[in-house]
């Protein structure tokens, strides 16, 4: 929220004076059952500046625009002008949230910004980003991609010690230590440094003080983050994508563990908590990431390509037509069909303005589900065996309906093929995924996922397949925790409890019907 002058409202009390109030909160429903059926959903994009001669919070605009893929619930940016702060957030997309107005009032050398996910905490506006506050020493700033697996934990020891929280999600943990530290510290990048062993899980955090703009990356890199550069200015994204609507230039990737200061235009690197081995993401490549950025040297479109090229090595069949499940299964299509030999058409339209809600639905409308987002092209694919390209299975309900989808639009045959291989784990480190009872490929062998889907074959690349996908990747460690159960942070007995159970471990251990009853909308 922008106070006069640029001073903040306090971020505590979503309702203070000054504060808008939500556009039509009374008529928005969520369209929580509508996303829990698509997929993989990532949490969060961050985007941060420092620029004395340029127009902060208008780049950062951009580049939250750039980065709005990562995260369709909330957005917000703050800026700091010879130490007066200014912020405003809210849900809804960047173009929805913000307007020149706005960003005319929000003047500032440094700038940071956030798109949301809620993984962590309920989609409102206290719990959107950048969380901003002040304290003893002044003003703090955070903005996060990532999930603390220890959060509950620290919480409570926080507030055993007498803290107050006012959000439910991390960042507010992780901004309450880095305040606490750095009352018995030189500098606010000490006091990161020594809050950075405290956290566990992924975090690629950005900290803006009044004076200088602090770029932070978990030591297994599990979340993107980079470093870009314009003339007069130090830029950071999730992904390079940003730095490219902005007129910026990639530098480097933030190592895994790194510290990157950024004071009076100078930057200072600290590796102190870094190590030799990374755990990148792999849905990074797969799903999560723009076809146009690039991570650790390796081209996202590239990696999606050999995708496919490698599925169809591994998988081979005989189809007249190679079809993409738009926007991620596309690229891993054409490999697969140069690969093949097979005929690439784009048999499959996906409605691009679907947003985050719907005003007043019927239930009716709730249940077209992924009809909603994606129509098969008939004249394209009736008649035809299709060999239909997509990146995961979940729960599996989207590809039923797709199945069904195309058969009813008069496919011959149907084979799906997956550039993911089986999602058998939950993840703990900022994907929302459920708990494993929920996941089709943890309950299902191959044959029977293939029967319930409907499907007339279905094939996953394998994990050296998907490895060998990425040759050009500067760090070739990646977290694949949620094919294999390899965790890379170690996830706490009472946060893995119940979501690494199976449906039947679930059952025989909780009673029957326990397994949906116990189901987290989200963590």
């Amino acid at each position: 929220m922008v106070g006069a002058g640029g001073a903040i409202i306090n971020y505590l009390f979503p309702g203070a004076r000054g504060a808008p109030e939500s556009k039509g909160a009374e008529n928005i429903v969520s369209m929580e059952d509508i996303r829990l059926e698509q997929g993989l959903h990532e949490e969060c994009g961050v985007f941060g500046i420092y620029d004395p001669e340029g127009s902060c919070a208008q780049t950062t605009y951009y580049g939250l625009y750039a980065l709005q893929h990562r995260g369709q619930e909330a957005c917000g940016i703050a800026a700091i002008n010879d130490r007066e702060q200014s912020f405003y957030k809210d849900v809804g997309l960047v173009s929805e949230v913000f307007d020149r107005e706005t960003l005319q009032r929000l003047n500032g050398t440094m700038a940071v910004g956030h798109v949301r996910y809620s993984t962590t905490g309920e989609n409102t506006r206290e719990n959107a980003q950048p969380l901003a506050t002040k304290y003893v020493k002044g003003t703090l700033t955070i903005v996060h991609n990532g999930n603390i697996v220890n959060a509950v934990a620290l919480r409570r020891e926080l507030e055993q010690q007498g803290a107050i929280f006012q959000t439910t999600n991390d960042t507010e943990v992780i901004a309450f230590l880095i305040a606490r530290e750095r009352l018995h510290t030189p500098s606010i990048e000490a006091a990161v440094s020594r809050v950075v062993p405290r956290l566990t899980g992924s975090f690629s955090l950005l900290v803006m003080s009044p004076k200088k703009l602090i770029a932070v990356r978990d030591p297994f890199g599990i979340r993107p983050l980079c470093m870009g550069k314009l003339p007069g200015g130090v830029l950071f994204a999730s992904e390079s994508c940003a730095f490219e609507a902005t007129g910026a230039g990639l530098v480097r990737d933030v190592a895994p563990g790194e510290i990157i200061i950024v004071s009076n235009g100078e930057i200072h690197s600290d590796r102190s908590h870094c190590q030799r081995k990374s755990s990148l993401c792999i849905f990074e490549h797969i799903y999560f990431a723009r076809p146009d950025s690039v991570i650790d040297g390796q081209s996202v479109y590239q990696a999606r390509r050999n995708m496919g090229r490698i599925l169809a090595q591994e998988a081979p069949v005989e189809a007249d037509l190679v079809l993409g499940v738009p926007d991620s299964g596309v690229p891993p299509a054409l490999g697969f069909a140069a690969e093949s030999g097979i005929p690439y058409a784009d048999g499959i339209v996906k409605n691009r303005y679907v947003g985050r809600t719907f005003i007043e639905p019927t239930q009716a409308m709730r249940q077209l589900g992924i009809r909603l987002k994606l129509n098969p092209l008939r004249s394209v694919i009736e008649g035809k065996r299709l060999v239909v390209i997509d990146d995961s299975i979940v729960r599996g309900n989207t590809s039923k309906k797709l199945v069904q989808m195309l058969r009813d639009a008069g496919a011959a045959e149907v084979h799906l093929r997956i550039v993911s291989p089986e999602v058998r784990w939950p993840c703990f480190y900022g994907i929302d995924t459920d708990t494993r009872d929920q996941l089709i490929a943890a309950n299902m062998d191959l044959d029977e996922m293939n029967a319930w889907i409907g499907s007339d074959s279905l094939a996953f690349i394998s994990l050296e397949g998907l490895r060998a996908s990425v040759p050009d990747a500067r760090r070739q460690g990646f977290c694949d925790a949620c094919f294999t159960g390899d965790y890379p942070v170690a996830i706490p007995d009472s946060v893995a409890k119940k979501s690494l159970l199976t449906k039947k471990d679930f059952e025989e251990t909780y009673g029957e019907g326990a397994a949906d009853e116990a189901r987290p909308r989200t963590r």
